[in-house]
């Protein structure tokens, strides 16, 4: 007897208008912000969906009156160290958490867990004497290492549970083949624990891209503020400058996007791929 295949039921009205929904609530502000960007009346815009036109001289604005491309790069350098540093170090953290036996292993990861639960507004003024003890006001290598600090314990619980996932018997089974620590390590762990690596560091990143408290307290000088401080001065006490906020909003998110669609890939993948290829 031929059993008939189920056709798969077409998407009902319903569906299609609940995503086209979500899809126009989710993409909106951005369509807002770029159109606004572009408009030349971004000012007297109101309630208007399209722009009265098209121009790019908020752009041209923010980047060479308002020097915005210094800002950029402030907080390129920023961000990616934060999560370069963050990654490794949380990487080997992981690690040690987790393959090795040691006093106080359950103690440490309690005060990590309670690191991340305390309110960075706390954490403003202990910090900033630090670093004006250290001499490290008004530097980039001061906040990307508070950055470092601040991603860390997120970091390490996550990626302490996709080291604990990966059977020690793969790593058994490398050292029998005569395969040294750091061999296994890159050969065989790493792989399989790569999309937590990848999270871990969008996480770094976003904290690190966006922060906006720590860096308006350290960096003192225009010469060395970051992307959020540098917004802030298209808004003036009794006017704002709103296409130059829209473009400085969309150069802002721009590099976000290019970071995401750099690892989205290997943060889609799950740990079984990771297997599959080691």
């Amino acid at each position: 007897m031929r059993v008939k295949a189920r056709k798969r039921p077409l998407p009902t009205a319903g569906k299609v208008v609940g995503i086209v929904a979500l899809l126009a609530f989710a993409l909106f502000p951005a369509y807002w912000m770029f159109s606004s960007a572009i408009d030349p009346e971004a000012a007297t815009r109101g309630a208007r969906i399209l722009p009265a036109g098209v121009t790019w001289d908020n752009f041209v604005t923010v980047i060479d009156d308002g020097g915005f491309g210094h800002y950029l790069r402030n907080s390129i350098v920023v961000a990616i160290g934060a999560v370069v540093f963050s990654s490794v170090l949380a990487l080997l953290a992981a690690v040690a958490v987790s393959r090795f036996t040691f006093r106080f292993r359950k103690s440490i990861l309690v005060l990590v867990l309670m690191v991340q639960m305390v309110p960075l507004e706390a954490l403003v003024i202990p910090l900033f004497l630090q670093m004006r003890t250290l001499g490290m006001l008004n530097s980039l290598l001061g906040l990307t290492i508070v950055y470092i600090a601040f991603s860390l314990s997120f970091a390490i619980w996550m990626l302490r549970g996709f080291v604990a996932a990966v059977p020690v018997e793969l790593e058994e089974a490398a050292y029998l083949d005569g395969a040294s620590w750091g061999r296994m390590f890159w050969k065989i762990l790493l792989p399989l624990v790569a999309p937590g690596v990848v999270a871990t560091s969008v996480f770094s990143f976003i904290t690190a891209w966006n922060e906006f408290i720590f860096a308006l307290t350290f960096l003192q000088q225009s010469a060395k503020y970051t992307v959020p401080i540098g917004l802030q001065k298209f808004f003036g006490e009794n006017t704002t400058d709103w296409g130059a906020v829209m473009a400085a909003s969309t150069l802002i998110t721009l590099p976000v996007i290019v970071f995401f669609v750099l690892v989205q890939r290997n943060l889609s993948s799950g740990l079984t791929a990771g297997s599959v290829k080691g």
